[in-house]
């Protein structure tokens, strides 16, 4: 899966949980871009996040998600790990 289709599940997924039709991402979005993207729906969009592309994220890992980038670059990282 390319970066380019991750951001845009993550679109969706984000859309899904903050019931909005037009989120738009780039690798730089953070929360506080997003209304409504609050520490309950940060909570909700991982689980949906993990549900979706089927990895688990571990508490350290949570910590380090400054940015949409940021979670792309990890999604990748467990699908690619997945593979081998």
């Amino acid at each position: 899966m390319t970066e380019a289709e991750i951001i845009q599940s993550l679109e969706k997924i984000i859309g899904e949980v903050l019931m909005e039709d037009n989120i738009q991402l780039t690798r730089a979005t953070t929360a506080d871009d997003i209304d409504g993207w609050d520490s309950i729906n940060h909570v909700n969009i991982l689980v949906a996040v993990e549900s979706t592309f089927h990895v688990r994220f571990e508490a350290r890992e949570i910590g380090t998600l400054s940015d949409v980038g940021v979670l792309a670059d990890l999604i990748g990282a467990k699908l690619n790990a997945a593979k081998v």
